[in-house]
């Protein structure tokens, strides 16, 4: 395993990143905790979760994945040796979460609480804003059209919020998600400005059929040391080919859930056959050349992959000791050439 400093934090993460969005939904709290446990053994030591999660998000399974991976903290032993992340929801009519999803002082103080319960610990490492509090372009939204916020609820009274529970020690850092590049720089902007906690981290897609991130956020990553934590980064499993040709294997992801249809446009299936081909010619496994690619970009903090068996953890994993040759990447840079941003 390779690891990685976040600047501007204490956080050493592996450059793997456990995702967890399918445990309560397609994985049991018994295959969950067989996840953890792999993907500690190979010296993953970093975890990702929501209080939304599982996806697709129902109030039945809501906080499940939180819970298991709480359990599994608490029969291993494990919190001290582990990052752990998690994420408050931002407005949406999720009423079951909370009446109010606004991101003001009150909800967030109890999102925080109710995870520091479900995962049965005192503390989270990076606590993280799961989409915006303002309406903007985020899960795939194009063509940005302004909306007044009702609500009010401001940058600063967010950072406000955060600020108390650092201080309170129940969140070391504070991280965005599903963020703009002005979005990224009003935080910033507004944090040095107030004296303020520090966004360290931002988690958006990022893969091969979606490198919208390279277009204005990879150059604050640069320059303000805000690193990706990429998430979809095989697009949903598209980029594995094992959709192609209208495919739908038992029990995947995008043949149990038709809502995932966002790498499926007739451009992204274009541009995954061609991928596909890549890895052929060279002998690679389309997957983990997908993931290779992720994790050879300078502004990729860690990569945080999902799976739903241990086969696919262990792949996926192994996709660390895969390095790209500068053949392979010319030929997927001529696809994303040909294929611009087919799915953002």
């Amino acid at each position: 395993m390779e690891y990685h400093k976040i600047p501007h934090s204490s956080l050493e993460v592996s450059k793997i990143c456990l995702g967890t969005m399918t445990f309560g939904e397609q994985n049991t709290e018994s295959e969950a905790h067989d996840q953890l446990d792999f993907a500690f053994e190979h010296g993953v030591n970093f975890i990702d979760t929501a209080e939304m999660y599982p996806v697709p998000p129902k109030q039945e399974t809501q906080g499940l994945t939180e819970t298991y991976i709480g359990n599994w903290l608490k029969k291993s032993g494990k919190r001290d040796k582990v990052i752990l992340a998690t994420k408050v929801a931002g407005p949406r009519s999720l009423p079951y979460i909370r009446d109010d999803m606004a991101l003001d002082r009150r909800h967030i103080h109890d999102a925080v609480e109710t995870s520091l319960n479900r995962l049965q610990t005192d503390y989270i490492d990076l606590y993280q804003l799961h989409w915006p509090q303002r309406e903007t372009n985020c899960f795939g939204q194009l063509n940005y059209t302004y909306s007044e916020d009702a609500t009010g609820v401001t940058i600063t009274d967010t950072l406000e919020a955060l600020a108390e529970l650092i201080n309170a020690g129940k969140i070391r850092h504070i991280g965005l998600s599903n963020e703009t590049p002005w979005g990224v720089m009003s935080f910033l902007k507004l944090a040095e400005k107030h004296n303020l906690p520090r966004v360290i981290s931002i988690q958006n897609p990022y893969n091969l059929l979606n490198r919208s991130f390279e277009v204005g956020l990879s150059e604050i990553s640069h320059h303000e040391g805000v690193e990706l934590l990429a998430y979809s980064p095989l697009a949903f499993g598209a980029l594995s080919g094992k959709y192609l040709n209208g495919a739908r294997p038992d029990g995947a992801r995008c043949t149990l859930f038709e809502r995932f249809s966002r790498y499926f446009n007739p451009q992204g299936i274009a541009a995954t056959q061609a991928y596909i081909d890549i890895a052929n010619k060279h002998g690679l496994d389309p997957a983990q050349m997908a993931l290779a690619f992720i994790n050879q970009r300078p502004f990729v903090a860690s990569n945080i992959i999902g799976a739903t068996n241990l086969g696919q953890l262990e792949s996926n994993i192994s996709s660390l000791g895969v390095t790209l040759s500068n053949d392979v990447l010319k030929d997927l840079e001529l696809v994303g050439v040909t294929y611009s941003n087919p799915c953002p």
